[in-house]
């Protein structure tokens, strides 16, 4: 675990061990999210949208299963 200092800017510092690890390169951008009371710092994706590219391959169709959901509804009325 690290400890480091706030600058009076508001500056915080990643320690080198850390940016190597996680790959924390000069110029790359990060989010800050406040998970009620736990700060997380999230590397933000160069891409999102390749990055996201087939997140849910495989898995069942969700239209599928709203639309047979929807007919289960119809059914049961």
């Amino acid at each position: 675990m690290s400890t480091v200092s706030i600058s009076g800017k508001g500056w915080v510092v990643i320690p080198k061990k850390l940016r190597a690890r996680y790959g924390f390169k000069k110029g790359d951008r990060v989010q800050f999210i406040d998970y009620g009371g736990v700060l997380a710092i999230v590397p933000k994706a160069k891409d999102p949208i390749y990055k996201s590219h087939g997140m849910l391959k495989g898995g069942r169709s969700l239209t599928k299963a709203l639309l047979e959901a929807r007919r289960e509804d119809l059914a049961r009325e």
